[in-house]
């Protein structure tokens, strides 16, 4: 049995109280949120897409990604993006290499951010399912490189309502989720634009889909109409990873959009004690710089929570 499946249908239902608890659950958590051996309260890992401006203009090679990490910023674990290898999930030689980059350098592939393989929410049955088994080549690929996770985006026809958008992202992440419980994969959904950052109606999705190894992926940035603390809030109780998203710093080095002390209480608030993984997206700061920037405020936030 693998480890999501062994999941109790009881842990299940606690989550989704946990959700519906709201905002309250962070204001009533304590601040030191962390084990009696002093275990850090997160982790940190870097996403690929910090380097998005480097990769596409090919000044960075998607294979000298972990050294990037390791070398360059002393991060033991990464977040790939698909696009940045999208005609590789079946090459093996590839993939081996990939993999054999990373072990030499004691650095953990955490999970692959899929974009563009289909919209699991296609009205049309066919191209549904089409999309959902397209992003099964990536399932076997994050299971190959020692992933727990494959990202994907739940999307549909915008000029459908709400309700039935999410009756066919339900379905098509069901079937993803499906392949991916049977290779001990994670399926997690990103809020990633239109409703998918409406944190109710995608932890609507996943309590629909019903399954232990369907959770989501919060971005603390991708937020627009909706209020960004309410959503980390709403998505906390079935996250398998957080997306540390930053745009510029003051002075002081705190990110100017986002409150990270304050989201960093929610995530650990949510018992969430996993990879927080750093996605510099700013313009002003170079992509390095960005990188370093909100490495230095998660630290600071470590530091203070283990204090």
């Amino acid at each position: 049995m693998s480890q999501f499946q062994s999941q109790s249908r009881r842990d299940f239902l606690k989550a989704t109280a946990v959700s519906a608890a709201g905002l309250g659950l962070a204001a009533a958590a304590p601040a030191k949120l962390f084990g009696a051996d002093k275990t850090p309260p997160f982790k940190i890992s870097l996403a690929e897409w910090s380097f998005h401006k480097a990769l596409q203009q090919k000044k960075m090679d998607h294979l000298d990604f972990p050294k990037t990490a390791k070398e360059d910023f002393g991060i033991d674990a990464v977040e790939y993006v698909n696009q940045f290898f999208m005609d590789k999930a079946k090459d093996q030689a590839y993939l081996t290499e990939l993999k054999k980059r990373c072990d030499d350098l004691g650095v953990t592939s955490v999970l692959i951010m899929c974009d563009n393989p289909g919209q699991l929410g296609d009205p049309n049955e066919a191209g549904r399912i089409k999309a959902a088994e397209s992003h099964y080549q990536w399932v076997d690929a994050a299971k190959f490189l020692g992933c727990h996770s494959i990202r994907v985006n739940a999307r549909s026809d915008t000029k459908l309502s709400p309700e039935e958008q999410a009756k066919l992202v339900t379905d098509g992440l069901r079937r993803v989720s499906e392949y991916g419980a049977k290779n001990d994969i994670g399926v997690i959904v990103e809020n990633h634009g239109g409703l998918s950052s409406h944190g109710d109606w995608l932890t609507g999705i996943i309590k629909a889909v019903g399954l232990p190894n369907c959770g989501t992926l919060p971005d603390l940035g991708n937020f627009y109409e909706y209020d960004r603390y309410q959503g980390v809030t709403d998505m906390m109780p079935f996250a398998k990873g957080v997306s540390a998203k930053s745009y510029d710093f003051d002075e002081q080095g705190n990110e100017t959009k986002i409150d990270y002390p304050r989201m960093m209480k929610i995530v650990l608030a949510a018992g969430y004690h996993g990879r927080v993984g750093i996605e510099y997206e700013g313009t002003r700061l170079s992509e390095p710089d960005g990188v370093r920037a909100t490495k230095k405020l998660l630290e600071r936030i470590l530091a203070e929570e283990s204090a």
